[in-house]
């Protein structure tokens, strides 16, 4: 049956193949553009490129395309969180609520004030029954861990054309209609950043306090430019010189003392300070609309590159007690724990505290 169906295009190759693949199966299908950051200074955000290749895409299938700013809800809804998580020493992923409040939220929204009976993006992801959030077919690209916050009544309403395919399929399908993006390359980070070095932007909205770097030991090593600017795990921009008495192998972020302002870091990759045997998960989102049951077995992936993990899972009240099978490293408070069977989905929440290996709760 013919529908009335808006995509959020982007400009990227991924967007662009699913207005081609719903216009092909016969839908009435609007292009949606979303300006969720205000660039105050050149070279800062690609909004205005991508614009012109959204527009460029719906010339080429012949839809209308719509712009909407959405800037001031992404700064009330997603941005004023992400720094108020940055303040408190953690380290937030802005990505899965900017999809749950801005795309999913007033993205789809603005669309059904369109017009449309279903609002459709470029996600590697599925809906299956119920409705109920899959896994997309390209493990590679699966993007359901972004989508967990969404609720079942989200995904009634949406699409996601690109769930059954994988990234060179979409790259082709986009070259053989001739596509003007079918070459663009994959943008990363998020827009307000843009390719821009983390702590740079930071330092911009956020006081950073250079402090010590010390070892667990207490040793002085160097000194950081301001806890935000850090996560844990992270071994790059430490400038801790070799040690006469070292090993020489490499530093790494293993903890941030916010009262000391303190960096703490451990050497070797493989230190046991760098790895955790469970983590407490709060502000939980359940794609049903509740969870399985209050204790439950499934798999967990504590980052989106990270290979998920068998774990066990003890509810109370709206926190999670995980405990996982083999000890994970680099565990992130701030970061998400989203949760699997199988293919599916459950939901997630945000990570506040993890279990270290010495069986000692951590922030």
């Amino acid at each position: 049956m013919r529908e009335r169906i808006v995509v959020a295009l982007s400009g990227g190759v991924d967007s662009a193949v699913a207005a081609l693949l719903l216009q092909e199966a016969g839908h009435e299908v609007h292009g949606l553009f979303m300006v969720n950051w205000d660039a105050d200074e050149a070279g800062r955000c690609t909004a205005a490129d991508d614009f012109q290749s959204a527009r460029r895409v719906a010339a080429e299938l012949g839809i209308p395309l719509h712009r909407a700013n959405f800037a001031r809800d992404y700064r009330e809804r997603v941005f004023t969180g992400f720094l108020a998580a940055l303040r408190a020493g953690l380290t937030p992923n802005p990505d899965v609520l900017c999809n749950r409040e801005i795309k999913f939220g007033v993205g789809l929204a603005y669309a059904r004030r369109l017009g449309a009976v279903r609002f459709a993006t470029g996600h590697y992801a599925r809906i299956g029954p119920g409705p109920t959030l899959l896994r997309g077919v390209d493990r590679n690209k699966d993007q359901s861990y972004f989508l967990h916050a969404l609720s079942a009544s989200e995904l009634a309403a949406s699409q996601f054309p690109l769930g059954e395919l994988h990234k060179s399929e979409v790259r082709a399908l986009a070259r053989a209609r001739g596509l003007p993006v079918h070459d663009r390359r994959d943008s990363t980070g998020i827009c307000f950043i843009g390719e821009r070095p983390f702590a740079g932007f930071i330092g911009e909205w956020l006081e950073l306090r250079p402090g010590p770097i010390r070892a667990l030991s207490g040793e002085l090593l160097g000194e950081h430019r301001g806890l935000a600017a850090y996560t844990l795990g992270q071994r790059s921009g430490l400038h801790i010189g070799g040690r006469r008495d070292g090993s020489g192998a490499p530093w790494y972020v293993a903890g941030k003392d916010l009262g000391a302002n303190t960096l703490l870091v451990v050497q070797g990759r493989d230190h046991p300070a760098l790895f955790a045997s469970g983590l407490r998960a709060g502000t939980l989102c359940w794609v049903r609309g509740a969870p399985p049951a209050p204790a439950f077995r499934c798999t967990v992936r504590v980052r989106y590159r990270q290979a998920d993990v068998a774990c066990s899972v003890a509810l109370a009240g709206d926190a999670a007690a995980v405990c996982f099978a083999a000890p994970v490293r680099g565990v992130t408070p701030g970061q998400y724990a989203v949760f699997y069977d199988g293919d599916e989905c459950l939901g997630g929440g945000v990570i506040e505290t993890l279990q270290p290996m010495t069986g000692r709760a951590a922030a």
